[in-house]
């Protein structure tokens, strides 16, 4: 019994053995542009967001930031996938209200202004496949400018009644106000 006890543990041991991968896992190499999120409150110790944008974040790289989102034509807001925009209470853009859930967040640049775009759609790669039936709500805002930046960044700050989603690239600011 006992040989037959030894023989079997010998054999699971081996087939275990057997069956490991020996090969080692294969990482992808960093994004060019790779994903960031920002999200209001800021602090990572407040769970109670209000909101929340993933987007990826293309570089200069000595380019215009005009021939990377071009002027009149939809933009994924950042690069790759097209930004994801998560809203954890119902709030406005303009005058109409957005119910909690997650959109895409697209802008239509333009040299005094820019026009941001929530859409229903979802899981988007670029915005080579936009459908302005999708939107759920469209607000033109001013351009500003500011020290330069090299890597485009979203960032947010509280406001009356809500909070200003910062756009910034090159010199190019554009501020998107949402409101409760």
């Amino acid at each position: 019994m006992k040989k037959l006890s030894c023989i079997t543990t010998v054999a699971f041991a081996f087939i275990m053995l057997l069956s490991v991968n020996l090969n080692a896992q294969k990482f992808a190499k960093m994004d060019k542009s790779p994903m960031d999120a920002a999200a209001f409150p800021t602090s990572y110790k407040d769970a109670n967001k209000l909101i929340k944008i993933v987007y990826s974040r293309p570089q200069l790289k000595g380019r215009a930031v005009s021939t990377l989102a071009k002027n009149g034509e939809v933009w994924r807001t950042g690069a790759n996938e097209a930004a994801e925009l998560t809203l954890y209470t119902d709030m406005k853009l303009g005058n109409t209200t957005i119910k909690t859930g997650t959109y895409t967040f697209y802008v239509i640049p333009g040299e005094k202004e820019w026009t941001a775009i929530i859409s229903k759609d979802l899981n988007v790669w670029g915005s080579y496949f936009y459908n302005k039936e999708n939107d759920v709500a469209r607000l033109s805002v001013p351009v500003s400018s500011g020290d330069a930046l090299e890597t485009f960044s979203i960032a947010f700050e509280e406001a009356d009644n809500g909070v200003h989603m910062h756009l910034g690239w090159g010199t190019v600011r554009v501020a998107v106000p949402f409101t409760k």
